[in-house]
């Protein structure tokens, strides 16, 4: 029998995962209530994000931020668009692209959601305080960029919109 392999630091990847997880727990029964699953919710949320965007959110955006992979994407989609909750078209700028958009049930979804979804956050803010909670995305951001400098931060994303 051989020895157990000493790892000196602890399982991150694990830990990201049961935090995740740990919240989600949360966030799942109002989900599942609305008739969701959590990637359609990372969708319409994505979506909800963008609405104010007139000409729609490119898939490969939505893709992107909501991490799900295209051929996934494209039957999450596909399941959301006879649901009624979003709609798409082609790009009208490039016809081989496909942009979303999320109907009025979609938006109203997200709605109910956010309100759910925001209680429980000003919990954990209540319960870490506001600085924790702040070092917390501050730090996971700045693990994200450390592993993917391609990544653009919060701060560039915001630039972005405001342009």
């Amino acid at each position: 029998m051989s020895a157990a392999i000493p790892f000196i630091h602890r399982n991150l990847p694990r830990l990201l995962l049961q935090a995740r997880e740990t919240v989600m727990a949360h966030t799942r029964p109002s989900l599942r209530e609305q008739g969701l699953s959590d990637q359609q919710w990372r969708v319409l949320r994505v979506l909800g994000e963008h609405a104010a965007d007139p000409a729609g959110t490119e898939t490969g955006r939505v893709a992107r931020e909501a991490y799900l992979l295209g051929p996934s994407l494209s039957g999450v989609l596909t399941r959301m668009e006879r649901d009624g909750l979003i709609a798409r078209t082609r790009c009208p700028l490039d016809a081989r692209r496909t942009v979303v958009r999320a109907t009025a049930l979609g938006l109203e979804k997200v709605q109910v959601l956010s309100q759910t979804i925001e209680a429980h956050y000003s919990w954990m803010e209540q319960q870490l305080g506001k600085a924790k909670l702040g070092q917390l995305y501050a730090l996971l951001d700045a693990v994200i960029a450390l592993e993917n400098p391609d990544t653009q931060t919060p701060e560039d994303l915001a630039e972005e919109e405001e342009r």
